[in-house]
């Protein structure tokens, strides 16, 4: 239903946002060589041609790149701060693809100051200029605009969440006429639904001739009883739009999806976004470039870690551990080695304690920075693990907490991660394996692109300094 109009919606601001990535690039073109120089500086000494090449190309990259981050799905836009931050990862991921072509490609030297300007520019026109135009939608809605009138039939938890989205979602123009109940009793007495309710199911016929809506949503929990297809035989006769939510919320998760197989309707109870195939691709293209960024700008650090790791104890640099991953399967996972060198069994089943006498000097210090953490971009690379997903924890601890947890195997339905929801949000060390759980399945039921970007840039803050990590 949302999705309907929202369709249009996406078109409108797809094309919106084409034609201001364009006009962005071209003021922080003029920024650079006309406020800041001559201007008579670029019509001597420039090839304007492959400047305007360049503002079209990052206008159509730059829309490509708020769909990757899923910029125009109803859910977004509902507050501003929250748009600007999608709309400043989806430009950030925009020029992470435009320099590492600009890299390779040497036909042109471009300047990057421009770059730079465009990186400023883009995010407050596009932002202020979304905000204006919700406002002139909502302001038509609320004059009449293209409205369509709706009726509820149900008074249970669906119906006063559908209620609520449609009132979020204001822009798309759906009215909610009221709702009609097929058994009041078991409405309590100061519900505020009793003043919205405008009849009962038995009396649907004379609300709809009296009322004349555009569409009728069936909300009606088992509670309530069961007209599913009474209620579509009286739509169908009086040619009214229905649409019919199901009474098992309690076992459909906030992303569960509905396919159609040769006409079969097929519910999927818990969806899983990104290991559909185009956001799995996405991720992991994401994932290579992050990780050979980082483990290129980090290599100098890598060196000094490396040094000072054989200068403060015996043993090897790396440590490889076996860990649990996707679909319940092991990998290596590689860390710098913090301990000292013990038994396998112990490594594998004991955990750090506080002044753990294992701990060396300055595997202390790269704990509590989680720079013993780096090298698993290796494993990124490699494609064992992400940037982003639930930490992974060792086959001995999987079996305990699958015992002890009930919902703790579903963590292993994506790629395990380097950072997390979890980490930012300070679970990590000793802390709540329950919490950590919630967390870890809040993530893949609802991962973006955007989501990935907004953890890693929280990491810094939220997510390297622990006082949880031994």
């Amino acid at each position: 239903m949302l999705k309907e109009r929202s369709q249009t919606f996406k078109l409108l601001f797809v094309i919106f946002d084409l034609f201001l990535s364009i006009i962005s690039f071209f003021l922080a073109f003029i920024v650079r060589y006309i406020i800041e120089k001559d201007p008579d500086f670029f019509l001597k000494s420039l090839d304007l041609s492959n400047y305007i090449i360049l503002g079209i190309i990052l206008g159509f990259t730059q829309v490509i790149s708020f769909l990757s981050v899923d910029l125009y799905h109803p859910r977004r836009g509902l507050s501003f701060a929250e748009e600007f931050f999608g709309i400043l990862s989806g430009v950030f991921v925009n020029l992470l693809f435009l320099l590492s072509i600009l890299f390779f490609v040497r036909a042109e030297s471009f300047s990057r100051l421009i770059i730079f300007n465009y990186a400023i520019i883009s995010p407050i026109l596009i932002s202020l200029s979304h905000l204006i135009l919700r406002y002139i939608l909502n302001l038509l809605r609320t004059k009449g605009y293209n409205l369509r009138s709706v009726l509820i039939i149900g008074t249970g938890k669906n119906a006063i969440a559908f209620q609520e989205s449609i009132k979020k979602h204001s822009i798309y123009g759906y009215k909610i006429e009221g709702f009609i109940s097929a058994d009041t009793s078991l409405i309590k007495k100061n519900h505020e639904l009793h003043s919205l309710i405008i009849g009962k199911w038995k009396n649907l016929e004379s609300i709809i001739v009296k009322f004349k809506p555009d569409l009728i949503v069936y909300a009606l929990s088992s509670k309530e009883g069961t007209y599913l297809k009474e209620t579509i035989d009286i739509c169908d006769y009086h040619g009214i739009d229905a649409k019919v939510i199901p009474s098992y919320e309690e076992f459909i998760t906030a992303r569960g999806r509905v396919e159609v197989m040769e006409g079969i309707p097929i519910i999927s109870i818990r969806n899983i976004p990104v290991r559909l195939g185009y956001n799995q691709a996405l991720k992991r293209i994401f994932d290579l470039i992050f990780s050979s960024l980082f483990l290129i700008l980090f290599s100098p650090f890598f060196l000094i870690i490396t040094v000072l790791i054989k200068w403060t104890s015996p043993g090897p640099i790396f440590y490889r551990q076996e860990r649990v991953g996707l679909d319940n399967k092991s990998f290596m996972m590689l860390k710098f080695r913090t301990m000292q060198v013990q038994e396998k069994r112990d490594s594998d089943t004991k955990w750090t304690t506080p002044n753990d006498p294992r701990v060396t000097r300055i595997g202390g210090i790269l704990r509590k920075l989680s720079l013993d953490e780096t090298p698993q971009f290796f494993n990124v690379l490699m494609g064992s693990m992400s940037v982003v997903g639930p930490r992974p924890e060792r086959p001995y601890f999987v079996e305990q907490f699958q015992i002890k947890h009930r919902h703790y195997m579903r963590r292993h339905a994506v790629k395990a991660g380097i950072t997390g929801l979890a980490q930012i949000q300070g679970l990590r060390g000793d802390t709540s394996i329950e919490k950590r759980i919630e967390a870890d399945i809040y993530y893949i039921e609802n991962w973006s692109l955007l989501f990935d970007l907004k953890i890693i840039l929280l990491t810094p803050f939220k997510g390297v300094y622990s006082k949880n990590a031994y």
